[in-house]
């Protein structure tokens, strides 16, 4: 059965002549309205519209992450990784891959960006405060898995069981716990 094209713009009524039931226009929200950072936003800041709302762009050298503490820059270093590297698993096996594993069957080009991704890591690794060893043994990982994932297919394979990010990772962590705390 096929739609047509009036059923997609207006949709279809109830057989028995009557409106749906998921109509929510005229519904008043029940519960706090929160924003994206978990903070409740006071009903009469919208009666007035999007006043208190304002995006800055171009502020100078304004970070677009905004001022994130050590250990969120560490949680988000270890979710790129885990996009990167073992997102998903491939169905009837217990193998894991990532994004990494997959923009690199696109030749020479996918191998590049998911390099300059891997290289990202390990300069926010030395923002965070990284010594140079840590961060010598990530561009030593990165740079085996730059240069064997070029080799088609056995070096995308190579980067599926590698797993580059996650050993940086790993070796970030391991520094930081070696690390007194402050």
């Amino acid at each position: 059965m096929t739609m047509q094209d009036d059923d997609i713009l207006a949709p279809r009524r109830s057989r028995s002549g009557t409106q749906s039931r998921a109509d929510f226009s005229s519904r008043k929200a029940q519960g706090p309205i929160i924003d994206q950072d978990g903070h409740e936003i006071r009903p009469e800041a919208l009666e007035h519209g999007f006043q208190e709302f304002r995006f800055e762009f171009g502020q100078g050298n304004s970070n677009p992450f905004g001022s994130l503490t050590r250990e969120q820059r560490i949680a988000r270093l270890e979710a790129i990784a885990k996009l990167l590297d073992v997102a998903f698993i491939l169905p009837g096996t217990n193998i894991r891959y990532g994004i990494d594993g997959l923009i690199g069957l696109i030749p020479v080009v996918g191998d590049i960006i998911t390099t300059a991704i891997s290289l990202w890591l390990v300069r926010e690794a030395r923002a965070i405060g990284a010594p140079w060893h840590i961060t010598a043994r990530m561009l030593g990982n990165v740079a085996v898995d730059g240069v064997v994932g070029i080799v088609p297919f056995a070096g995308d394979a190579f980067d599926v069981m590698f797993r580059a990010n996650m050993r940086n990772v790993r070796l970030l962590r391991r520094w930081l716990d070696k690390q007194p705390r402050i």
